[in-house]
């Protein structure tokens, strides 16, 4: 039997295998009537199987199309709200609607993501029960490759599920400057896995999203423009207060600082005495991203104003040559040597010894 069916499969005759003879009539029709009975006592199962198999493929495709239609409308109707908000009065500066926008978007691609691997997954291990197919061994398998898979990538899983928290949150988005420990910058590009920064020089920051253990955002909500004036210890105070407020008034009357300036400039007092000095804040609520141009325009208008008050600042002008005392004459002359007077013991001690008179006679 091993031996023809070995003959068989390698398409040569055993040379003592008798020779086939002719097929009758009787053993086709048996033959043909063997294999109709097969196919009439299958049939039956194999349309059950097949059909099972496209109602399977139709509901999860159908259930697929339903729920990525559901999140489509979702994401519009959050768009339409973001736009809605951006008409009403300081809409544009507390809502980004582009930022939502991008924002919407990416939670909806991963949400569509999600959906058809879940809906899909599931069908595909239907199909596979309806062929008979044992599924405990199979998940087994996938249960233990996804724990190793789990191991080795566990910084790539944490980086994608902080990605997809923190684009849920809205913690930050493209155009933020951000200080997230690691680096700081202008966000330009919000991924699943990684954030890219533009710093203060020009460089680009790759940050994983998994690194970020906390993230400053400094272009949500306001922020605080911060200046510090360093002035002489005698200067008048309440002089000193009257100049900041006049240049704090004209900065609130001038374009573009009046959009920029959420509150007014105020001079907060004195934060440092010390002998040589004193150190006088000023500070303005600004719109968040404009604390450093409104802090570098007071100090130009603050310098400017105290120049023209007369306040000196430290380390600004000097003082006049007429306000110093005047030089000691004598202290360029050099004092009188003791050696000068042949009296001073220090001349008696210098002078040569007289040899003593011959005491012989």
């Amino acid at each position: 039997m091993t031996a023809s069916l070995l003959s068989a499969l390698s398409g040569s005759r055993d040379p003592s295998a008798p020779e086939p003879g002719p097929v009758t009539f009787d053993e086709a029709a048996k033959q043909a009537g063997d294999a109709a009975g097969w196919v009439e006592q299958n049939w039956s199962t194999w349309l059950n199987t097949g059909l099972r198999i496209a109602l399977i493929l139709v509901v999860a495709l159908v259930l697929r199309m339903l729920v990525r239609r559901a999140l489509t409308k979702l994401i519009a109707r959050m768009n339409r709200s973001a736009q809605a908000v951006e008409g009403t009065a300081l809409g544009g500066l507390l809502v980004n609607a582009e930022r939502r926008r991008q924002r919407s978007e990416a939670i909806g691609s991963v949400l569509r993501s999600v959906a058809s691997f879940l809906i899909l997954g599931t069908a595909g291990l239907m199909i596979l029960g309806a062929f008979q197919i044992d599924l405990a061994p199979l998940l087994a398998s996938a249960g233990v490759a996804g724990v190793a898979i789990g191991f080795g990538a566990r910084n790539l899983v944490t980086d994608f599920l902080s990605g997809v928290f923190m684009i849920m949150e809205d913690q930050y988005g493209v155009g933020d400057s951000v200080d997230a420990g690691v680096a700081s910058g202008e966000v330009i590009e919000v991924g699943l896995r990684v954030t890219k920064l533009r710093g203060d020089d020009g460089e680009i920051w790759y940050v994983r999203n998994g690194e970020i253990k906390r993230i400053g955002n400094l272009s949500q909500g306001w922020a605080t423009a911060t200046v510090d004036v360093t002035v002489r210890p005698t200067e008048d105070l309440d002089r000193v207060r009257e100049v900041i407020g006049t240049v704090a008034d004209e900065l609130a009357k001038t374009e573009p600082w009046n959009e920029q300036l959420w509150g007014p400039v105020e001079t907060l007092g004195l934060t440092e005495v010390l002998l040589d000095s004193m150190t006088v804040r000023v500070s303005a609520k600004t719109m968040p991203g404009k604390a450093l141009p409104v802090e570098r325009e007071v100090r130009w208008r603050i310098k400017r104003a105290f120049d023209a008050a007369g306040i000196r600042i430290v380390g600004g002008l000097p003082l006049p040559a007429d306000d110093a005392p005047a030089a000691d004459p004598s202290a360029s002359v050099a004092p009188p040597s003791a050696l000068a007077s042949p009296t001073s013991p220090q001349s008696l001690a210098a002078a040569p010894l007289t040899p003593p008179p011959n005491l012989t006679k």
